[in-house]
């Protein structure tokens, strides 16, 4: 950006920001602000410093999506999973006033706090599926909403989902989701479950599948049997379910 004025830096920066946006440092750079000119900025007036390296434009209010966003610029993988995604994908069960964003990544990190004072969200960098794995396997966009926003599909939600029964989901309520979500597609399904690697997540699958009787009964009782393990899986969560996942021959 040329020059040094500061109300012309910020007149520019004004013009081509999206309302709600955080502006992170790297981002700024692409306009032409180092760090050190974003402080100076901020110390003027003409920014407001929100947390470490990022920033927003005085009077403005942080949007949902816009903040995702910038936040998958800092953390790799970064994508919203789970009840969070079938949610947004139109398949819900019990509505909550404000519910905790579910975010995954693919390492493990500690959400900023100028993202969750304004978005309750539990980030885990869980890994259900192999090194092989495409980095966007299962993963796209909203049909209509940002492009730059990673939301798993239906068919990876729901690995995400039953991964975390007994943990923070309670059983009975991922049955509910599961069958809201029958009609899955069995060839992305297909291609998440010959790279998963979670013996609970693909038992859990069957063991839901076959009792809601759902179309992909036959593909997880498959990877099931590919992956293997005990004759038996035993675990009593923090939600308080037991699960006893059995091994069919």
């Amino acid at each position: 950006m040329a020059g040094t004025s500061k109300t012309f830096s910020f007149k520019t920066l004004l013009a081509e920001t999206p309302r709600g946006q955080p502006l992170t440092t790297a981002w700024l750079a692409q306009k032409g602000l180092t760090a050190k000119h974003a402080a100076r900025l901020a110390k003027d007036g003409w920014l407001r410093r929100i947390g470490h390296g990022v920033y927003g434009l005085p009077g403005d209010t942080l949007e949902r999506d816009a903040s995702l966003a910038s936040l998958g610029t800092l953390i790799s993988g970064l994508h919203i999973g789970g009840k969070t995604a079938l949610n947004l994908r139109g398949f819900r069960h019990n509505l909550t006033h404000r519910e905790t964003i579910s975010l995954w990544g693919d390492s493990s990190t500690k959400l900023p706090a100028w993202f969750t004072e304004q978005f309750p969200a539990h980030y885990q960098a869980t890994h259900l599926f192999d090194a092989e794995t495409p980095m966007d396997l299962g993963i796209a966009p909203l049909p209509v909403g940002r492009p730059d926003l990673r939301v798993s599909t239906p068919e990876r939600a729901i690995l995400e989902l039953l991964s975390d029964v007994g943990k923070r989901q309670a059983l009975e309520e991922a049955k509910h989701l599961v069958e809201s979500a029958r009609m899955l597609r069995t060839d992305v399904l297909e291609d998440l479950l010959s790279h998963l690697t979670r013996i609970k997540v693909v038992r859990l699958a069957h063991a839901i599948a076959d009792e809601l009787a759902l179309p992909w009964t036959t593909l997880a009782l498959k990877h099931s049997k590919r992956i293997g393990g005990g004759d038996r899986w035993v675990n009593v969560g923090r939600t308080g379910d037991r699960l006893t996942l059995s091994r069919k021959k």
